[in-house]
């Protein structure tokens, strides 16, 4: 388990796919997100700049005007706002 102030997170290889990848989970939600080797190297090349803005949570997280679409997050309006 990784836990700071705002988290607490699970991690754990998985071998269930093709090949291993991290298992991460959420233990205030319990939501699961796995991460293959790809994936993983592409957070480490991200520029510090556009990794901030993957970091703010009100970008996702804390919003109710998102929901989740084929692993795309995707915002919601009203019929006003449409």
């Amino acid at each position: 388990m990784v836990a700071g102030e705002f988290a607490q997170v699970a991690v754990a290889v998985d071998a269930t796919a093709r090949g291993p990848r991290l298992r991460l989970t959420d233990l205030r939600t319990g939501r699961v997100r796995y991460l293959d080797p790809l994936e993983l190297e592409t957070i480490i090349w991200l520029r510090d700049s556009h990794f901030r803005q993957l970091l703010d949570p009100s970008a996702d997280r804390w919003r109710d005007d998102v929901t989740e679409s084929a692993g795309a997050v995707v915002p919601t309006f009203s019929e006003e706002e449409k």
